[in-house]
């Protein structure tokens, strides 16, 4: 089997994902439409053509514009929706996926709104196409910590429906340490923990969301290899990465994919899996990140599969369900 052949046939899942940025801007001018939401755009074309960053913030500020048009269940549906038709497509059979409530919440949406129409697109995800998917629910790391735990008491009516907490937005100068009580009080409800460090920040956000936000895994986490000490850490917890390497591409985090730090991490056991952050905005769903990485690295088919059973390995799902994909990934030849 060829490399293409092999990326297409491989089982996955995606674990950094944000469902707000799976957003295509067909889909956007189509809610904005029935919504009769003004964006600052006049055609799906200029939409595109904004899509040009020069870092973080730049895309977050369109990331939040488009945010705008969605108000009702069904917007949240037909996103998710669209998202889980990407996943058939690419056989992404399990996702994680995070959703920023306070974008919506502060605009007046209720948490209710949100949670219910990404729900309802969850369960039919799993009964029409076999996909299952947990939510992870973001704070804003640019916002206040008091404002993470209002978005946490809202959150405790829909405790069954959310796995995880995560931590997400504005890296540079929002250290982790900001959130360690909101954290810790989350971690009390039950929810397990992940948060983005070591993207534009320093390897240092990464041992803050390890010691002080204790999380089961690392979002990003790519600038860790600057630190020999904790690459030892992450190397002997096992502890996830959930990199993104067209994401890392389009925010200049690396200036060409053949530099791109994936492979020597992989190499080197770091447990590292592959995502497509916000694909919508960033060029490319799984299999496209698949695809850069394995022509820019020259990726073999073991460090393909290998890549493909990590995220079921570091996925919130069970053994059992670990160690069938894994099974079906080792049968590919």
């Amino acid at each position: 089997m060829t490399r293409l052949e092999l990326i297409r046939a491989l089982p996955k899942a995606e674990l950094h994902v944000h469902i707000e940025g799976t957003f295509e801007p067909e889909l956007m001018f189509e809610i904005a439409q029935r919504n009769q939401i003004a964006i600052p755009y006049k055609s799906v074309e200029e939409v595109k053509q904004a899509y040009n960053f020069h870092n973080l913030q730049s895309f977050l500020d369109i990331y939040y514009a488009g945010a705008n048009v969605l108000i009702v269940e069904q917007d949240f549906y037909d996103l998710a929706w669209a998202y889980f038709e990407k996943c058939h497509a690419d056989h992404v059979t399990h996702t994680e996926m995070f959703f920023d409530p306070q974008t919506h919440t502060d605009r007046g949406v209720a948490f209710a709104t949100v949670i219910n129409g990404l729900q309802r697109a969850c369960d039919d995800a799993n009964s029409k196409l076999g996909i299952s998917s947990h939510l992870i629910m973001c704070f804003l790391r640019h916002l206040t910590e008091q404002a993470a735990f209002e978005t946490l008491e809202q959150a405790l009516p829909f405790k069954d429906q959310i796995i995880a907490v995560g931590l997400d937005s504005s890296e540079v100068g929002h250290p982790p340490s900001k959130f360690a009580g909101v954290f810790a009080k989350a971690r009390e409800y039950g929810f397990l923990a992940v948060a983005h460090a070591g993207e534009e920040g320093p390897a240092e956000y990464v041992w803050q969301a390890l010691d002080l936000l204790q999380v089961n895994r690392i979002d990003h986490g790519v600038r860790s290899e600057e630190d020999p000490e904790l690459m030892q850490r992450l190397i002997v917890e096992k502890m996830p990465l959930t990199v993104c390497p067209l994401s890392n591409l389009k925010l200049c985090v690396v200036d060409d994919m053949a530099q791109h730090n994936i492979r020597r991490l992989l190499q080197q056991g770091v447990h590292v899996t592959v995502n497509s952050d916000d694909p919508s905005y960033f060029g490319g769903y799984m299999n496209d990140n698949f695809i850069a990485i394995a022509e820019a690295l020259d990726l073999s088919n073991d460090e393909l599969k290998q890549l493909a059973k990590n995220s079921f390995d570091a996925a919130f799902i069970s053994a059992t369900e670990k160690q069938k994909w894994a099974a079906k990934i080792d049968a590919l030849v």
